[in-house]
């Protein structure tokens, strides 16, 4: 699914025009049809003023269904037999609480702690 052609089919199922889209999020109505026409791919930001103004949740810019799609469980909650760190337990929950943390980091704090893992792992960066 190519993002511009759903930008699309949302709007002129809400009868609306590229001039409206325009008004409700600031966007130059050129650039709108850029998207639409699939000559530039927008940011996330930009797909949430989308969202905005077509009245919809983020998810139905990518998914077509009534409700929104289930997310896979990425961490097992139960025993594994995977010997892996952070598949089960209580580093299953320490890897969780990681995760969210990080989420809320900014992205040269998250490349700083990076950083610092491979050195304490004392592994080569890509």
């Amino acid at each position: 699914m190519i993002i511009g052609d759903r930008l699309r089919a949302l709007r002129e199922e809400k009868k609306l025009s590229q001039g409206e889209i325009e008004k409700r999020t600031g966007l130059l109505r050129c650039y709108i049809s850029r998207v639409e026409n699939g000559h530039t791919v927008p940011a996330v930001e930009t797909l949430e003023k989308f969202a905005r103004a077509l009245e919809v949740p983020v998810y139905q810019l990518f998914y077509d269904g009534e409700e929104p799609p289930k997310v896979p469980s990425l961490l097992s909650r139960g025993k594994s037999s995977s010997n892996e760190w952070g598949s089960s337990g209580k580093n299953a929950r320490v890897l969780a609480k990681f995760c969210r943390l990080l989420g809320r980091a900014n992205e040269s704090d998250r490349r700083l702690l990076f950083f610092m893992a491979q050195k304490m792992a004392r592994v080569k960066p890509n």
